[in-house]
């Protein structure tokens, strides 16, 4: 069984994830202390995976305040929905506001454009 997440949760863990791996890189360069060029070109390119980050928190967060609020039938507490399908944030709880994917079983091929009802 695949362990599913919402789209929003994958993204933020994404730009998480290139945050650290940024600090990676700057600090491989540390290791490269006697050819500056080296050094440097670490540390910078470090300092883009940053900024990409930074640029993903914001997309995402753009991103976020267009998605739909519901109230999980599972939990019962307020998650957001992107696309035709999405889990809950808080229980994984698969959701829909298509009326013709209720009853389906959960498919994120569904929130494709070439997909199939």
């Amino acid at each position: 069984m695949a362990k599913y997440s919402s789209k929003i949760n994958k993204i933020r863990t994404f730009a998480l994830s290139l945050v650290f791996v940024g600090f990676i890189i700057m600090y491989i360069g540390l290791f490269f202390k006697q050819s500056v060029l080296l050094a440097s070109l670490f540390m910078i390119l470090g300092l883009l995976s940053i900024g990409l980050s930074t640029a993903v928190y914001f997309w995402i967060g753009m991103l976020s305040t267009k998605a739909v609020r519901v109230i999980c039938p599972a939990c019962e507490k307020e998650t957001k929905i992107l696309g035709r399908v999405d889990m809950c944030m808080h229980c994984r709880e698969p959701l829909t506001l298509d009326k013709g994917l209720e009853g389906k079983a959960f498919d994120e091929a569904y929130n494709r454009k070439n997909s199939v009802k």
